[in-house]
């Protein structure tokens, strides 16, 4: 497509882009529910309510489930782990396998080695 015909297309959708939107603008359906929404938010500001709150009176079971799908599990925390060098008497405690000092054991001791020490 040549630009010319592109900036034609373009056009043509703009134009009824802006008819529909004038259309709209005339609705008084339109016009109503503007108006019932700045009321609304203008009442909500008066005494302090937010939407979310206004949803939890009206319908409490609403809130719960979103609360269920938006919530996430939460891992249990990991298990503290001490290992204890039988050559040096050193002990690391750690939780997890990313330990500077456990990683250099076992690259001298090799991985089975250390994890027997594991008390």
């Amino acid at each position: 497509m040549s630009r010319l015909a592109e900036f034609r297309a373009l056009e043509q959708q703009l134009a009824a882009q802006l008819a529909e939107l004038e259309s709209l603008k005339n609705d008084n359906g339109l016009k109503q529910e503007i108006e019932f929404e700045g009321k609304l938010r203008e009442l909500l500001a008066n005494y302090g309510y937010s939407l979310r709150d206004v949803i939890a009176i009206l319908d409490p079971n609403v809130r719960v489930e979103v609360e269920t799908r938006s919530s996430k599990k939460a891992r249990k925390p990991r298990q503290l782990k001490v290992f204890k060098n039988p050559h040096t008497g050193e002990v690391v405690e750690t939780k997890g396998g990313n330990n500077r000092t456990l990683k250099e054991w076992k690259a001298k001791y090799g991985a089975d080695t250390v994890d027997s020490w594991l008390s």
